[in-house]
């Protein structure tokens, strides 16, 4: 009898215990599958393209979000709304030390350090984004639907030391860089 209510107790806690505290699980993101867009803006338009994810995953506590880890392929920069010599161009020009250099810095990171559910499915996150070796906190949304989620944000790029056309007096406005990109990501898991 006393063997029984011993293990009927022990059963109870870990069982208790369990359920108070979800094991944190960790999903890899299938980079091939997942999409990162760019858009980046001037005064006389704008240009699209892609980058690809080195690698990813997402925290979770039970089906909490609570961390998320990234890192971008920087040399992989694609304008996807040019074509031939002027899209050839343009990557180069990204990939170039005028822009993010990335024969020196290869990658970028991206690591949440807060995230705050809003809702169901929605969470406010405050990450560590690294660029051309330089650090700095951005905010942004994420959706969460089972094995898919989504983010936008924006980057100030003069915070990563990329200050090519940014606002010079005397730029053409063709050539006129606005400060702020956009960054869109599909994540699939």
């Amino acid at each position: 009898m006393k063997k029984t209510i011993l293990s009927l107790t022990l059963i109870t806690l870990v069982g208790s215990s369990a359920i108070a505290n979800p094991i944190k699980e960790t999903k890899e993101v299938k980079t091939t599958e997942s999409t990162v867009t760019w858009k980046g803006y001037k005064v006389g338009g704008s240009h699209t393209g892609t980058i690809s994810l080195q690698s990813g995953a997402l925290e979770f506590d039970g089906e909490t979000l609570v961390g998320g880890e990234f890192v971008v392929d920087m040399a992989s920069i694609n304008t996807t709304d040019l074509e031939g010599e002027y899209k050839d161009k343009l990557d180069g020009h990204l990939k170039s030390d005028d822009f993010f250099g990335t024969a020196n810095h290869p990658t970028a990171k991206l690591v949440f350090t807060k995230v705050t559910s809003t809702g169901k499915n929605s969470y406010d996150v405050t990450g560590d984004l690294t660029i051309k070796g330089t650090t700095e906190p951005v905010t942004f949304e994420v959706s969460v639907y089972g094995d898919k989620a989504t983010a936008s944000l924006k980057v100030d790029r003069t915070k990563y030391d990329v200050k090519y056309g940014s606002g010079i007096i005397g730029t053409a406005k063709d050539k006129l860089i606005y400060d702020e990109f956009d960054l869109v990501v599909d994540l699939q898991m």
